[in-house]
């Protein structure tokens, strides 16, 4: 969108330096576009249609610009309580796959994150289940902790057994 928007500026720009220069380029046939507005009553339902078209174009892009999208990093404190630095998302989940992969009987892992939560799922063989899931989630929890993030996160894990 931003580049048809930098074109049809850049054409009007060359539209109006031709015609200030005193050679004008008239690539679209304004006569034609002229003589239709200058005949063309505000109540024609043509014109209404356009003009509502062009009014939700806008209303949409609006509201486009308005609804912030997903932030690419993660905020985490640093030793300076002054200093907050940005940590990518992909950084932040591999540093907490790594923390489960520490734990005695995991074989891989992988973090992702959804919201504010991390979904952690690692990958074992014969483990008890359930101490075993909160060991891994102890271990990622403990790496959270020294990362120092901004705002809290929620840490799910969902053990998968590799055979």
């Amino acid at each position: 969108m931003a580049a048809l928007v930098t074109l049809a500026g850049l054409y009007v720009a060359a539209e109006t330096v031709s015609a200030l220069v005193g050679a004008p380029l008239r690539l679209l046939p304004y006569d034609r576009m002229l003589a239709w507005a200058s005949s063309t009553p505000w109540s024609d339902p043509l014109l209404l249609l356009g003009a509502a078209v062009a009014t939700l174009v806008g209303l949409a892009l609006l509201a486009t610009a308005l609804v912030p999208g997903r932030p690419r990093m993660i905020p985490v404190r640093t030793g300076d309580p002054d200093l907050v630095i940005g940590m990518r998302r992909k950084s932040f989940s591999s540093a907490l796959a790594h923390a489960a992969e520490e734990v005695p009987g995991v074989h891989g892992a992988r973090a992702r994150l959804r919201g504010r939560t991390v979904a952690v799922t690692p990958f074992t063989s014969g483990w008890d289940e359930e101490g075993f899931a909160r060991a891994v989630r102890d271990a990622v929890l403990t790496r959270m902790a020294a990362l120092q993030p901004v705002e809290p996160y929620r840490v799910a894990v969902n053990v998968k057994e590799r055979r």
